[in-house]
């Protein structure tokens, strides 16, 4: 149960109920601070629209990070986004085998962009050998692109559990469909 209310965009001021364009859970906790939430959704929408990152990159990326912290939102949400930018179900079970150390049949650059996320989780952020390896592989702007993407989803698994974000009930599925370890 979230530890903030959910506000509708009943409750907001006019110029504020733009915020909840998604009226995902998320959104509805954020609004509690209407600048914050503004803020908040501006990088996340550079990163989702903005980016130059590869798409399905960005969305392993954020699985990495969702697993990692064990986020059932973040999990959840982008198991469904994902699918839309080409994760598949195979990917999604190649991020589990990835975070346990396991050799997985994802391409060389997508095992680079999730070991980086897994780097940027663990603090403080990438490592050498992997940032080289990463320079070998992307362009600059793709590189700040993941590192912005990495460390920004690691600030928002820290939101949604710091203010216990419901996942909504049509997100559910996906969280069935890939459960975290018991």
């Amino acid at each position: 149960m979230a530890r903030l209310p959910y506000l509708e965009k009943s409750d907001l001021k006019p110029e504020d109920q733009d915020l909840l364009t998604r009226e995902i859970t998320l959104h509805k906790a954020l609004v509690n601070s209407p600048g914050a939430a503004r803020a908040f959704g501006g990088l996340g929408q550079y990163i989702r629209h903005g980016a130059k990152l590869d798409p399905r990159l960005r969305e392993l990326a954020i699985l990495q990070i969702g697993w990692l912290a064990r986020s059932p939102y973040e999990w959840s949400h982008h198991v469904k986004i994902g699918y839309d930018f080409g994760v598949t179900d195979a990917d999604i079970e190649a991020v589990k085998q990835e975070s346990r150390g396991e050799a997985s049949a994802l391409e060389p650059v997508a095992r680079l962009v999730l070991k980086a996320a897994r780097e940027v989780h663990a603090g403080p952020g990438i490592g050498y050998e992997t940032f080289a390896a990463l320079r070998a592989a992307l362009d600059n702007e793709s590189i700040v692109d993941l590192t912005v993407t990495a460390s920004f989803y690691c600030a928002v698994v820290r939101v949604l559990a710091s203010l216990e974000v419901d996942v909504e009930e049509s997100y559910m599925p996906y969280l069935r469909k890939h459960p975290f370890p018991v």
